[in-house]
């Protein structure tokens, strides 16, 4: 296959009713996605909404304890409303620089290196979290009632998640400098940092939502009767509910995206939906060669975990009125970040207990998905391959796998690759345009800090 940069790896028109040899209604579900994306590009096309604001600006703040002011309209500077009041949110905040002062970091300058003394990337942008998991519940309401309850289902107090997709771009924004021009200073350029800040975080929100989205039409497709330590959405509600509130998550999302009023944007995020429901059909159709093709393992996993991260963090810069080598930068964090953290979700599918995945172990391959340690492991095992053919629907077949895993280095490759890919969103933070800011640099660090975090997970379940 192509780079994983390419949006036409897989071409739609050559798909024929015979190769979707699956359940029609999990086609509609896919196609349903697409016509949604195919109106948002429709929209784009319009002169009048396509009408582009002033160059995107961003600041360089990040939350800390105390909120300093409530952030209504721009005033004119840009013809925009916050998707706060779009969706009924009636408040937004914003974090001044200063409230760094009681974070519980030491960090300073040797040479060329950061280095600190204890760093919690979702610490420093706690109180901002708190602020958008708040938002997003009021965004998700609904008229029906029942509705209502499925769509806040993973939006509840104590089911969230670790957020950690907002947490990335509340610190990507924070690491990108403020682009204005040179005649705008005072009260003009916080004004600036505000309104930034407050679009910034309505990205946030937007991959927030298509993700919960996302993972609720998966389990109606995998079946799944658990996901974050509780019984699943369809498992509880039925497939139909879990549908149609993922559906409506996603329409959520396209209201706070058209109040952005930025085309590139928008076309971004739209075709992570278009990405979402590529990988999944790729998953679901594949042939027996591409079953065992690890490049087109690497483009599914793109699609279907990556591309979101990926597409946000560059929406994010782009906001910033970064330039296009800073904003491919951006993305390039988020596209080897997805990469690297599925790999080790699909080592830990292996080796880690159902509470550190919230789902049970050994998913994957009881779902007759092939992921990167066992393709490794048929390098080493051409006589696996038959194994693999044959299916897994025989647990019989399963013990096979496993055991010819476990004589392989498939699970030390697949880790390699996943550190290989996490060295790589690293690399790429740490070519962003040099700054003496403090607030800038600690942001970047947690932003790299992030990227060993789940390989340190992946150590302590093996």
């Amino acid at each position: 296959g192509r780079g994983a940069d390419s949006q036409e790896w897989w071409p739609w028109e050559s798909l024929s009713v015979d190769r979707l040899s699956i359940d029609p209604r999990k086609s509609l579900q896919c196609a349903g996605k697409m016509f949604l994306r195919c109106v948002l590009r429709r929209l784009l096309s319009k002169p009048r909404f396509s009408a582009q604001v002033a160059n995107g600006y961003t600041n360089c703040l990040v939350a800390g304890a105390n909120a300093t002011c409530l952030v209504k309209n721009s005033g004119g500077i840009y013809p925009w409303t916050p998707c706060g009041k779009v969706l009924g949110c009636r408040e937004s905040y914003h974090w001044g620089s200063h409230a760094f002062h009681d974070v519980r970091y030491q960090v300073h300058q040797d040479g060329s290196s950061l280095a600190e003394e204890e760093l919690d990337p979702f610490s420093l942008v706690a109180d901002e979290l708190s602020l958008l998991a708040d938002r997003l519940r009021a965004m998700v309401v609904a008229e029906v009632p029942k509705l209502a309850s499925a769509a806040e289902y993973f939006f509840k107090i104590g089911v969230e998640g670790k957020r950690f997709r907002p947490t990335v771009l509340l610190l990507m924004a924070s690491s990108l400098s403020l682009h204005v021009p040179e005649n705008v200073a005072g009260a003009a350029f916080d004004s600036l940092s505000k309104t930034l800040r407050t679009r910034q975080q309505c990205i946030a929100e937007i991959t927030e939502m298509i993700h919960v989205a996302s993972l609720l039409h998966d389990d109606v497709l995998d079946d799944a009767e658990t996901r974050r330590g509780i019984g699943s959405l369809n498992f509880v509600m039925g497939n139909k509910i879990s549908v149609l509130a993922g559906d409506f998550l996603l329409s959520r999302a396209c209201v706070a995206l058209a109040s952005l009023k930025n085309t590139e944007v928008v076309s971004l995020l739209a075709t992570v939906v278009e990405h979402l429901v590529t990988g999944e059909t790729m998953q679901m159709t594949t042939t027996l060669d591409e079953r065992c093709s690890m490049d087109y393992y690497l483009q599914k996993t793109y699609y279907k975990t990556a591309s979101l991260i990926s597409n946000s963090c560059k929406a994010i810069a782009l906001l910033a009125g970064q330039t296009a080598e800073v904003s491919m930068l951006a993305y390039e964090y988020g596209r080897n970040l997805g990469l690297a953290f599925q790999l080790i979700d699909d080592v830990l599918d292996f080796t880690g207990t159902s509470t550190s995945l919230g789902k049970g172990s050994l998913s994957d391959i009881r779902h007759g998905i092939v992921t990167a340690p066992m393709l490794f492991a048929m390098e080493e095992f051409p006589q696996l391959r038959a194994v693999v053919d044959r299916g897994f629907e025989d647990a019989a077949n399963v013990d096979i796998a496993l055991d010819y895993l476990g004589k392989s280095q498939g699970i030390q490759r697949a880790r390699e690759l996943a550190a290989k890919h996490a060295n790589l969103a690293a690399a790429a933070v740490e070519s962003f345009p040099a700054t003496d800011d403090e607030n800038m640099r600690l942001s970047r660090r947690a932003l790299v800090d992030l990227t060993q975090r789940k390989q340190h997970q992946l150590a302590s379940d093996i």
